[in-house]
């Protein structure tokens, strides 16, 4: 979020459970991180290779398409020169063998365990994604335009009282999540429910469904995890552990947040700020961004009355300046050390 757009207050909104109160609003501070630079190119760099760290080595067989006695013919016969299958008295005998472009062939360059499955990354480059992630998740439009239903959301970022830590049951999950507006995001993510177009299917991939919000929660062992796990879409996170896989999915900025009140709280103490360092990330300073508001003003023009007398006084001036000037590159004379 840019800070000339960023607001200073964040309301908490309290839930239907909470003790009645005299009317008065809690309000808490903007974090310092939802001011960070929002730098799509480094998240989804970051995203790629963050994801290739899951990936299970695997391989083709050591002797696949190799397990024939095939050779080649070679020259004369106006046929190609690919190994062939010897024999005769089948379909297989004279057919070709081996080659990448041959029925039963081994494939192009074949799959072994030892290529570089996992990739290592800065881990100040990391850092910056999720910072970026998480500003994001600040922007309404970014939000909206990620494809999360937030029309009944009453402010972005969405921030609830502490109660919601203590939800128990998955029926009283949903009253809340319809209570805060939320609820039309988990069902966008229920009814996207679908079987996988393709091979995928078949290899343990089957069903496929969108995203919906992600419930940052600040207690650790809060009774909400298994309240909120059971529903569609849904994910839970710790603010301590706040992952880029679950913040910016597929690599793309905007997902939907709901924090608590004490994982809100805890944001500039885990990343601190511009001027003051993380508490948590030993001499981490959160990145700057190159201008902090890009909406300027374009230059003015030159007045007209020096441009005409400029093209009547130098009218090869400009002509001038436009040539370059070509350096000599003549080698020095022999007489020369």
């Amino acid at each position: 979020m840019a800070a000339a757009a960023a607001r200073p207050l964040v309301t908490v909104h309290n839930l239907d459970s909470d003790m009645a109160t005299d009317g008065a609003t809690t309000t808490l501070a903007l974090p310092s991180v939802m001011k960070a630079p929002i730098r799509p190119d480094i998240v989804n760099h970051t995203h790629a290779n963050m994801a290739k760290n899951l990936r299970q080595p695997y391989a083709v067989s050591k002797k696949a398409g190799h397990q024939t006695s095939a050779e080649s013919w070679g020259t004369g016969r106006a046929v190609s020169r690919i190994p062939r299958v010897p024999g005769g008295g089948t379909h297989r005998a004279g057919q070709g063998a081996f080659g990448n472009m041959c029925r039963g062939g081994r494939m192009f360059a074949p799959t072994k365990i030892w290529r570089r499955w996992h990739s290592k990354l800065n881990i100040n480059l990391k850092r910056y994604a999720v910072a970026s992630a998480i500003a994001a998740s600040a922007v309404p439009s970014i939000v909206m335009a990620r494809g999360h239903r937030i029309d009944s959301v009453p402010e972005i970022p969405l921030v609830v009282s502490d109660s919601a830590e203590g939800i128990e049951k998955t029926s009283t999950a949903i009253n809340a999540l319809k209570q805060i507006g939320a609820y039309p995001d988990a069902e966008k993510a229920k009814d996207s429910h679908a079987i996988r177009p393709g091979k995928g299917k078949m290899r343990n991939r089957r069903y496929i469904s969108r995203k919906g919000p992600l419930i940052v929660y600040g207690t650790e062992g809060s009774k909400l995890v298994k309240a909120f796990r059971n529903v569609p879409g849904v994910e839970v996170v710790n603010v301590e552990r706040l992952n880029l896989l679950k913040l910016a999915p597929g690599g793309h900025l905007g997902r939907f947040v709901v924090w608590t009140k004490s994982a809100f709280e805890k944001l500039d103490s885990i990343y601190g700020s511009f001027d003051k360092p993380s508490e948590k990330k030993k001499g981490y300073l959160l990145p700057r961004a190159k201008m902090v508001n890009a909406d300027l003003p374009p230059p003015s023009p030159p007045s007209s009355w020096l441009a005409a007398t400029a093209s009547i006084l130098f009218p090869r001036f400009p002509l001038l300046l436009a040539i370059p000037l070509k350096a000599s590159r003549r080698p020095p004379l022999p007489s020369m050390p």
